[in-house]
C-alpha cells in the first residue's frame, strides 16, 4: 500500500519510528519531511494534498501533540482525518469515518501503541454502507 508520511520538528523521531515499521511491512512510503517541515500545517497540508491526488492511499502526520496536525487537516475539503492516540480509534475510524490520515503526537504516543495504531488503520477497509452519510456530512462542512 503507497502510505504518505510527513511532519515538522517535534515529530521526526516518532514519524521515523513508523516509517521504518512501514517499510518493513512491504508498504511503499512516500516522506514529505527527509527534513522536518518549519510548520506542522506545512507538514499536514503537504500529506493531505497528496492524499487527495492519491485516493488508494493513507497517511500519518506527526507533530508534538498530534492536534495541531488534526486542526490543519480538518481545513482541507475531501480530507477525513483523526487525532489518534490508540489503536481502537485507528480501526474505528477506519472503518466507519473512512479516515484516510492519522496524526499523531510524539509526546504522547509511544513508539509501541504507534506502531499498533499504525498496524490497526492500516488493516481496516473503509465498510461504507450507512456509515457514508457521515462521511458526506463531514466533507460538506469543509
Amino acid at each position: 500500500m503507497r502510505i504518505v508520511i510527513g511532519s515538522d520538528a517535534e515529530g521526526m523521531a516518532l514519524k521515523e519510528i513508523v516509517k521504518a515499521h512501514l517499510l518493513e511491512s512491504g508498504h511503499e512510503v512516500v516522506d514529505h519531511s527527509e527534513e522536518p517541515s518549519a510548520d506542522l500545517v506545512d507538514s499536514t497540508v503537504a500529506v493531505g494534498r497528496d492524499l487527495l491526488e492519491h485516493p488508494e492511499s493513507l497517511g500519518f502526520a506527526f507533530d508534538r501533540y498530534g492536534a495541531g496536525s488534526y486542526m490543519a487537516a480538518c481545513n482541507m475539503k475531501g480530507l477525513v482525518a483523526c487525532e489518534c492516540s490508540d489503536e481502537r480509534s485507528a480501526f474505528m475510524t477506519r472503518q466507519h469515518n473512512n479516515a484516510r490520515l492519522i496524526c499523531m503526537g510524539a509526546g504522547i504516543t509511544g513508539p509501541d501503541v504507534a506502531r499498533g495504531i499504525v498496524d490497526e488503520f492500516l488493516s481496516e477497509p473503509y465498510a461504507g454502507g450507512r456509515h457514508q452519510i457521515r462521511v458526506d456530512m463531514l466533507d460538506k462542512m469543509a
